[in-house]
């Protein structure tokens, strides 16, 4: 019992870990922002605007399409005679 419950508080930090660092990369390149050119200042902090949670279903729809890719023997040549 004791062996289970410290495995769910491992895995639970996990999460909450890789929350906090995707929030501070996210801080990273406000900061990086900030020291761009004034002309582009606006463009760089749209970039930042994705929430961790908009992060992490993006990166799961590309790691299961790159797992459909795999598995299928990589993209047929299209066009190709």
């Amino acid at each position: 019992m004791r062996k289970l419950l410290m495995i769910v508080v491992i895995v639970g930090s996990a999460g909450c870990s890789n929350k906090a660092m995707y929030n501070q990369f996210l801080l990273d390149e406000r900061i990086k922002c900030a020291e761009a050119p004034s002309s582009t200042y606006f463009d760089c902090l749209e970039r930042t605007n994705k929430s961790f949670e908009e992060y992490q279903r993006e990166r799961k729809e590309i790691t299961e399409r790159q797992k459909r890719i795999d598995v299928g023997g990589g993209q047929k040549n299209i066009g190709a005679h």
